[in-house]
């Protein structure tokens, strides 16, 4: 089935199984691997991406739930070489550990911070709360949360 989606600003066709999910639409047929693929059951976070603006897991969207609508991914935060506030805040604080749930939190934390600027918290942590590390403990995540609010509320 062909299935057209605006991804990140640009209206991109991809040929996909009628059962393929919108994750693997992204990754394998448009080349946008940034979302990962680990549990598949949206427990995880790690394919977090908006789907018409809304926060959601990737893994459980059809892609052909995507047809004439927007997609934006990890991808879309960063413009050319100059990364997102909340990109920044997750290398300089060493939020960054083996890096395969940050794509999904990174999306998650610009989320959080588009709908609120100043969360305290118990707000992080609920939004977060769908995103899962094996590597961090979760400090450094918070961390980074904070110091990218910061940076986002002074601009």
């Amino acid at each position: 089935m062909l299935v057209r989606a605006n991804v990140n600003g640009e209206w991109r066709t991809a040929d996909v199984w009628a059962g393929a999910s919108l994750l693997h639409m992204l990754r394998e047929h448009l080349g946008l691997p940034g979302s990962k693929n680990a549990c598949e059951q949206g427990e995880c976070g790690s394919c977090s991406i908006w789907l018409d603006g809304e926060l959601v897991c990737a893994c459980l969207v059809l892609a052909g739930q995507a047809h004439e609508r927007e997609v934006r991914t990890v991808e879309a935060l960063s413009a050319r070489e100059t990364l997102h506030p909340v990109q920044e805040a997750f290398l300089e604080v060493g939020a960054v550990q083996c890096g395969f749930c940050t794509p999904g939190l990174i999306v998650a934390v610009a989320d959080l911070l588009m709908l609120d600027p100043s969360p305290d918290e118990p707000a992080v942590r609920e939004a977060l709360s769908g995103n899962l590390c094996r590597c961090t403990g979760y400090q450094k995540i918070l961390d980074a949360v904070r110091l990218a609010a910061e940076r986002m509320r002074a601009r």
